[in-house]
């Protein structure tokens, strides 16, 4: 299979032995995570489906470290799937405040409601039942319906595609959906008929510890006599760097807007799209043809003074784009503007916000 991936693909290693090693191995190496059954209990236990689909709304694309404490914070706060379900989303996107994707919190809180209404209460084992809830796709239903209900469920997520590349020595892009194809049929074929929970578990564990993107541990593999890509010395070129796309940056202009008694004037977003009801400072698309001042003449306020006092730059980094921000403190009247409102800068607490905004009220408390 070496660099021509083909529609069959060939196991060339009993299943069973390599089930039972990965398994060996991630009951002595697993980590012990809050949303996994404890390290203490018996082999073969469950944890709870509401921990494990909230716990994959938040690991999807973004690392373990970084998740743990949020995870904690919204579990103490919505400890069962029918609190989330009734939960104001302007909370529940103040929680997840920092951990950005930030349409998985409102999905998650909408797969909750839809859960209650409709299943009744029962977060479902079914792959069909789970790819119907809002945010699930192929990999989160299988992690689910594998690790919170036993089921035979396949999985491949980019730790479990970076395994499988180099145990087969596959050398074409495990992003290119010919590839992904042949990943999900080797995933499947793969799996046991038991413990098939923690055995998708340990194939992402092995890639997040182990088997991971760059000078992988071999000599601690516990399948690495299984492995093609160790055999022959090319595991640092499997799977293939991801080729670098120039990201387009995009330009915006943020007013920090102050009235006489303090407060500061901030908007919500629209309910789509990047950042989507979350909170922000005044912001505009920053144009080559006019000045900050001139867009901010356009907003139906009366500036005091006339001036703009820089606060800083902010940049902020997405998968596909990047932005910057430049960010000025402004003096203002007082007026009721629609759909915006005055606060206090404590106050903001109260308020979903990005990173990036956040940074800029860093700024302007410091100011």
């Amino acid at each position: 299979m070496q660099g021509n991936l083909q529609s069959e693909s060939v196991i060339f290693f009993k299943t069973s032995h390599f089930a039972r090693a990965m398994l060996n191995w991630f009951y002595r190496h697993r980590r012990d995570l809050p949303w996994r059954v404890p390290m203490k209990a018996s082999r073969g236990e469950r944890p709870d489906p509401y921990y494990v689909l909230v716990s994959e709304a938040m690991l999807q694309q973004t690392q373990v470290a970084t998740v743990i404490p949020y995870f904690q914070r919204f579990i103490e706060r919505f400890p069962a799937i029918r609190v989330l379900a009734e939960s104001d989303e302007q909370e529940v996107l103040r929680l997840w405040q920092g951990l950005g994707y930030y349409s998985r919190a409102s999905n998650l809180r909408k797969a909750a409601q839809m859960i209650v209404r409709e299943f009744g209460s029962q977060i479902p084992h079914e792959v069909k039942q789970l790819e119907s809830l809002p945010g699930i796709g192929k990999y989160s239903a299988g992690a689910i319906g594998s690790i919170a209900y036993g089921g035979r469920c396949p999985i491949v997520d980019g730790n479990v595609a970076r395994v499988l590349c180099r145990i087969f020595a596959i050398k074409d892009d495990p992003r290119e959906k010919a590839t992904k194809a042949i990943l999900w049929t080797l995933a499947e074929q793969i799996l046991p008929e038991k413990h098939c929970g923690d055995f998708n578990q340990s194939l992402m564990e092995l890639g997040a510890t182990v088997c991971v993107s760059r000078n992988p541990s071999c000599l601690l593999c516990p399948v690495r006599q299984f492995c093609r890509a160790f055999d022959a010395g090319v595991q640092n070129d499997i799977p293939p760097l991801k080729k670098s796309q120039p990201k387009p940056l995009e330009h915006r202009w943020t007013f920090v807007i102050q009235d006489e008694s303090g407060h500061v004037l901030i908007e919500q977003r629209p309910p789509t799209g990047r950042w989507a009801g979350m909170w922000q400072f005044v912001t505009l698309v920053a144009s080559d043809t006019e000045s900050p001042r001139v867009a901010l003449a356009r907003l139906p306020i009366r500036i005091k003074n006339k001036t703009l006092h820089q606060l800083g730059e902010v940049r902020h980094q997405l998968t596909h784009r990047s932005y910057r921000f430049n960010a000025f403190l402004v003096n203002a009247r007082h007026a009721k503007l629609p759909s915006r409102t005055w606060v206090t800068m404590q106050e903001l607490t109260k308020y979903p916000m990005s990173k990036p905004q956040l940074k800029i009220a860093a700024l302007a408390m410091d100011r």
